[in-house]
């Protein structure tokens, strides 16, 4: 059975990240985004994260997200909103996604996207790269930024290395 969930995950991500076709008249069109995973494949990934994320509070997580969804989205081919689409952000390059206009001091961070970059980052932005255009004062709990961590991993389907 896991085998089988491990697969439809896969499957997921493999089909979200295809591109999209031409409508009738030619023009290229949006791809189709990724099916929702189920709790069970976040379940899922949750378990095949590395410590500490593999034990966090989904719940929590969730919870502590509410503070950035005013300004983030995290629907693949959703709007950049005050702050970028978080969509794909493990792995990505700070300040690289879409028509985003991001501050100089992020731009020239050099910051690749992973759970040990996201922990400071979420802690206190402002710290971490001074100059940002990122308000959020930042969350101070290590337990709840593992909690978010994990979150945004089972909600993109990715996986935070």
């Amino acid at each position: 059975m896991r085998a089988l969930t491990s697969t439809a995950i896969l499957l997921a991500i493999t089909l979200g990240a295809c591109g999209g076709g031409e409508d009738k008249a030619g023009q290229p069109t949006a791809a189709a985004p990724a099916p929702a995973l189920s709790e069970a494949d976040k379940q899922t990934i949750l378990a095949s994260l590395p410590a500490p994320y593999n034990a966090a509070d989904l719940a929590n997580g969730r919870a502590k997200f509410a503070q950035c969804r005013s300004c983030h989205t995290l629907t693949e081919g959703g709007a950049s909103m005050t702050g970028p689409n978080l969509h794909g952000v493990f792995g990505r390059k700070a300040a690289t996604h879409g028509e985003y206009k991001y501050s100089d001091p992020l731009k020239a961070s050099g910051i690749t996207w992973d759970a040990a970059t996201l922990d400071p980052w979420l802690e206190s932005p402002r710290t971490m790269v001074p100059g940002t255009k990122m308000v959020f004062a930042g969350v101070k709990n290590p337990k709840d930024r593992v909690d978010l961590i994990a979150y945004l991993a089972t909600e993109t389907g990715k996986l935070p290395s």
